[in-house]
């Protein structure tokens, strides 16, 4: 409660102007505020039209939906008994436009089929029907016609930029930018998408309307994986939003964006933290239920960091919201060794997605499980599709994505040249986008296939730098996948997992029962590892294996 505010309670009841201060709350944009003092003006006497819309934008941006929705329905009847069609109309808009959002089609083509007919009595141009055209594109958009949305939003802005409506222009303009991304015009259609983002960022637009051009224009550039832009937009997105302490709806959103902005640039610890805030974040029209989005985010830095049963908590919850959480559960039972669980969910998923970029999502995971489960045959044809879609949106993190899953296959089906020349530009790319985790992953791989062709230090460098990697972002399945290559320490891989007992500490009767193994044969491991070490002791060994961090 802010100064201003606890003056005005300290006056007698009936002296307070509640409208005023309705008002001015809704000028600073303190919409909580604002929705109670508007709430408590309209209590002593109804508000007229335009405070109604005051009242239903407030309750919007303080996470109140339902309460947005009711005093929408009133404005609109307002508008009607003042015979004021086109205003009528265009709260049918906003009303039809909410619904659609919260999945509830019927009402809303109902909402939209009523704003329709109300021009058509007013029967003169009006900027109101560009606005009708907005929800056309974004369903042509949907269904994949990205040419006739392209066309629908076209005429919006056309409308848009005549009537000097900046909320219509740029959010058509936007629409124009999507459907051209989805026809591979991708630096076109970015352009289209950073003008729109002009108007956002310049303060031009409704509140209501920055925030959804805000989220829309983020999520299409990470849809094709323009880091820089998603970059830059979710930094925009998240001042526009700590600028309005008050505001809840788009806090959630904006939070699960800059988690995966920072999953991708490896900072783990904070990205959790804020899909964690992000869990807790109510989300309007879905019951205040925490956004489903952010608990799947949550889930994919467990599962990398390697807390498991963490990871597989929020993957539930995440599912319990309405997220199928693939691909990273199927990951997750590859981790655990549950390899025909995680085939099974991959497959399936695949097989029931048609969006090209939404199969971009799933085609990183297939191959990687495909190769786990050593079919590689669906394996390379995955990577040819992802190449494919690599050429058709020409992203840096595309490309990166679809080299790097080229040179697994190779280095799986043991071809280590045509490995290492993918895996390089893989490398090349994953560091231009700044995504550490998957350089590291590449850098391994690029290791293994040195190794493969002879090139023992180039291997060591390789294989050296990935460990250090994994280890300063906390890949802990990573770090324990690691094995370095034979002629480093002359162990077998049986020496190497007797090692790795001794010096966790475990005597030799328990790494026997452990391994399942007699104690003599224990014992004989032990003393081919102290004689090809050099060393005299366990404790020597012990010290040999951290130095070299094979544990």
């Amino acid at each position: 409660m802010g100064p201003h505010q606890q003056r005005s309670e300290r006056r007698v009841s009936g002296a307070i102007d509640h409208l005023g201060l309705g008002r001015d709350a809704y000028q600073r944009r303190a919409w909580s505020d604002a929705y109670r003092w508007l709430s408590r003006a309209d209590e002593k006497a109804p508000l007229d039209p335009e405070d109604v819309e005051r009242l239903a934008i407030s309750a919007y941006l303080a996470g109140r939906d339902d309460e947005y929705l009711q005093a929408l329905d009133r404005a609109h009847h307002c508008y009607l008994d003042a015979e004021d069609c086109v205003r009528a109309a265009r709260a049918a808009f906003w009303l039809g436009l909410r619904l659609a959002f919260r999945g509830e089609v019927g009402p809303a083509t109902g909402w939209f089929g009523r704003a329709e007919r109300l021009l058509q009595r007013e029967g003169k141009a009006c900027v109101e029907e560009g606005y009708l055209l907005l929800p056309a594109a974004e369903q042509q958009l949907n269904a994949g016609d990205a040419e006739t949305a392209y066309a629908t939003a076209a005429r919006a802005v056309e409308i848009g930029d005549r009537f000097a409506d900046a909320d219509l222009s740029a959010c058509a303009r936007h629409l124009q930018g999507r459907a051209l991304i989805l026809q591979g015009q991708v630096a076109r259609g970015l352009a289209l998408l950073d003008e729109a983002m002009v108007a956002v960022t310049a303060g031009e637009l409704s509140p209501i309307m920055t925030g959804l051009v805000y989220c829309s224009v983020v999520e299409a550039c990470q849809q094709i994986y323009a880091v820089d832009r998603a970059r830059e937009w979710t930094a925009a997105l998240s001042a526009w939003c700590a600028g309005q302490l008050q505001l809840v709806t788009f806090t959630g959103t904006c939070l699960v964006h800059r988690a995966e902005i920072m999953q991708t640039n490896g900072a783990w610890r904070e990205a959790i933290e804020e899909a964690r805030r992000a869990c807790t974040a109510p989300s309007p029209g879905s019951g205040h239920h925490p956004p489903a989005a952010a608990f799947y985010q949550e889930a994919e830095i467990h599962r990398l960091r390697g807390a498991f049963t963490e990871a597989e908590e929020a993957y539930r919850q995440a599912s319990r919201l309405g997220w199928e959480p693939l691909p990273g559960l199927a990951l997750l039972r590859l981790a655990q060794g549950r390899t025909e669980t995680a085939v099974n969910a991959i497959k399936r998923a695949l097989g029931t997605t048609i969006n090209r970029l939404q199969r971009t999502k799933l085609l990183p995971a297939y191959i990687e499980i495909m190769i786990g489960a050593g079919d590689f045959e669906p394996a390379c044809d995955a990577c040819r599709e992802l190449e494919e879609c690599a050429d058709y949106f020409q992203t840096s993190m595309l490309r990166a994505m679809a080299a790097h899953a080229t040179g697994a296959v190779h280095l799986a089906k043991g071809d280590p040249q045509d490995a290492l020349a993918a895996l390089r530009r893989a490398f090349e790319l994953w560091l231009r986008v700044e995504a550490p985790y998957h350089a590291a992953r590449a850098r391994k791989l690029i290791g293994l296939a040195c190794d493969a062709l002879g090139d023992e230090e180039s291997a060591t460098l390789e294989l050296t730098a990935a460990r250090e990697a994994f280890e300063q972002l906390g890949a802990a399945p990573d770090i324990a996948g690691m094995v370095l290559p034979m002629h480093v320490h002359g162990l077998t891989r049986r020496e190497l997992q007797v090692l790795r007992l001794v010096a966790s500490g475990e005597p030799n009767k328990k790494i026997a029962a452990e391994l399942r193994l007699s104690q003599r044969t224990i014992d004989r491991h032990v003393s081919n590892i102290l004689s090809k070490l050099d060393v005299s002791s366990r404790a020597a060994a012990t010290a040999w294996a951290y130095k070299h961090r094979l544990v």
